[in-house]
């Protein structure tokens, strides 16, 4: 099937993916049903000389149709939607890589730990709009702000998060495919929002090693 989305490249895209699209047509034929219905009424329902109007309550059975039956359909959503929250936001997996973004006006403050695998220590490794993490493996996000809500948006990853100052929120994604993907702010956050951008920069086994050794030479 041909996308107008980004490319998806994290493993749990292809499910967001699917409601998205189920819930795009669902409105769109919706969109289209009530459109033409509105179309046909101005035809046949136009000013006529000679034909007066007429006053009408409604139709009982047809409002209780409408009402019924985009509430079953939200119901279905809900429920076909609930084991994909659940896996995105509601469990977070075994973390192979843990890597701190703080946001701030106006970029990504993007913070790796050293070779004791702890965040918050002297051998931190601190970057700006950068962040580096290896293919196929799990990425824990700990997410932070410094001054106004951000929003950490991965849009080839299907990832996004609000960051709210005083509060560290976790998020996930596994990349399944090598390459450099666009990091914006999806959330109005003043003037320099449109220039908050950064890069996720997903390397190979064997390149993501070499990063790794070159920044920590001990590791």
């Amino acid at each position: 099937m041909m996308s107008w989305l980004p490319e998806n490249v994290s493993t749990y895209g292809k499910d967001i993916d699917r409601l998205f699209y189920l819930i795009y047509y669902i409105t769109g034929a919706t969109f289209l049903l009530v459109a033409v219905t509105m179309v046909a009424f101005l035809i046949l329902y136009r000013h006529r000389e000679g034909r007066p109007a007429r006053y009408t309550h409604g139709n009982t059975t047809l409002e209780i149709i409408w009402t019924i039956v985009p509430a079953v359909i939200l119901v279905v959503l809900s429920f076909m939607s609930q084991a994909t929250w659940g896996h995105v936001k509601g469990h977070m997996p075994p973390a192979d890589v843990h890597v701190q973004v703080t946001a701030k006006q106006f970029n990504w403050e993007v913070t790796y730990p050293g070779p004791d695998g702890k965040l918050g220590t002297q051998d931190d490794l601190e970057m700006e709009n950068e962040v580096h993490v290896p293919v196929n493996k799990v990425i824990i996000v700990h997410l932070k702000s410094k001054d106004v809500i951000h929003s950490f948006f991965l849009p080839n990853f299907r990832l996004k998060q609000d960051a709210v100052p005083g509060r560290e929120i976790q998020a996930w994604f596994q990349a399944t495919k090598p390459g450099r993907y666009e990091l914006p702010c999806a959330e109005l956050c003043g003037f320099g929002h449109s220039g908050m951008r950064g890069w996720v920069y997903v390397h190979p086994a064997d390149e993501y090693d070499k990063w790794v050794k070159e920044h920590w030479p001990s590791a």
